[in-house]
């Protein structure tokens, strides 16, 4: 295992409402360019727990973010995590097939949401 050179924090601050859900979130990491807390309006979060062998999850976002906005933020975060994926792995397969995928699911989701009006 590597020594340990430095350490970095990221920060969350959760603000809730009367019913417990997100109606403000901020956030601040050391190593950014950013010294204050910063506005934003969802976080996805995936650690991985190796006592269980599982992943655990934080998903949270503010009782403002529109429907399109959490398209946009889901859509993104899968090609950023695929590839994050494939320079972990090299798995040649992870960004073309996922690329494929997200453009179906953004397609049907557009049809979807203009179904609804």
């Amino acid at each position: 295992m590597s020594e340990i050179k430095r350490t970095s924090e990221i920060r969350f601050k959760i603000g809730l409402d009367e019913k417990n859900i997100p109606a403000d979130i901020k956030w601040q990491a050391t190593d950014s360019e950013y010294k204050e807390l910063v506005d934003c309006k969802s976080i996805m979060i995936s650690i991985w727990d190796p006592a269980q062998n599982t992943a655990l999850g934080i998903e949270l976002w503010t009782n403002n973010m529109t429907t399109d906005e959490m398209h946009s933020h889901y859509f993104q975060a899968m090609i950023n995590i695929t590839e994050s994926y494939q320079k972990a792995t090299g798995n040649p397969f992870a960004m073309k097939d996922m690329e494929e995928y997200c453009k179906s699911l953004a397609r049907k989701t557009a049809e979807w949401e203009e179904s609804k009006n």
